[in-house]
């Protein structure tokens, strides 16, 4: 199978090591997820990495897709059926009236962004994952595609991967954070694991701090993602509700 950067890295990428064990894995799998989606708006801007279409699916899909290289079979099964069940959370939070489909806004609908989300797992192992396209009741006729919906994917984003890897290691991820919070541990691995396997172009800072909403972003100007600790507890609330 094609990995993005080399197979060590699985070793080195802990599934919430830090974390309290009774910690859920509904908002392990998320904040990870999250922020690798994030990861993904930072490096179009940094790498300067052409999309053609909308940028919040291309970094739809890095997420999606890390999770596959990075953990083993069963971690990575387990994360992304928790990423997956976050857009249909989504999705029950806003039926339930807390808000409405935002149409005009570059997020796709989180429905749309569930079955894309599972058809991309799938395709890059269906063999091994046959239970969980079936667990999410994934359409044949999707379902047929997803091995080619993938290989575009792993083409289009490994490319970029396997450039940063050449570069060697650094530092060039630095996690500003609250290490008492359960976002702050499971993020600041993720961010060592990846300085110790990949280097980019420019320093890139992830920040943790309060943003008064539950929200995830980049800053272009600033070169940052800032993580929201509001968003722990909305997933929290949402993992309630599910």
């Amino acid at each position: 199978m094609n990995r993005f950067i080399p197979a060590a890295l699985a070793a080195l990428m802990p599934f919430a090591a830090a974390a309290d064990e009774a910690e859920s894995s509904f908002v392990e799998a998320n904040i990870i997820g999250i922020f690798y989606h994030e990861l993904a708006h930072a490096l179009i801007d940094l790498e300067q990495v052409p999309i053609f279409g909308q940028e919040e699916d291309a970094a739809d899909v890095f997420s999606i897709l890390m999770i596959h290289t990075l953990f083993e079979e069963e971690a990575a099964q387990a994360l992304a059926y928790d990423a997956a069940w976050g857009f249909i959370g989504e999705a029950e939070m806003r039926d339930g009236g807390v808000e409405d489909i935002a149409w005009w806004d570059t997020h796709g609908p989180d429905e749309q962004r569930f079955y894309n989300t599972v058809c991309l797992f799938y395709g890059a192992n269906p063999e091994e994952r046959e239970d969980f396209a079936k667990e999410f009741d994934l359409p044949e006729e999707r379902a047929e595609y997803c091995p080619f919906e993938f290989e575009q994917a792993n083409a289009s984003w490994g490319a970029v991967l396997e450039e940063m890897a050449g570069r060697g290691t650094g530092n060039t991820i630095q996690f500003q954070g609250d290490s008492d919070s359960l976002t702050a541990q499971i993020i600041a691995e993720e961010v060592k694991a990846l300085n110790a396997e990949l280097s980019l172009s420019d320093t890139l800072v992830v920040r943790e701090e309060s943003c008064g909403e539950a929200n995830a972003f980049y800053d272009p100007q600033a070169r940052e993602v800032v993580f929201c600790s509001e968003f722990e507890d909305h997933l929290r609330k949402m993992e309630k509700q599910l």
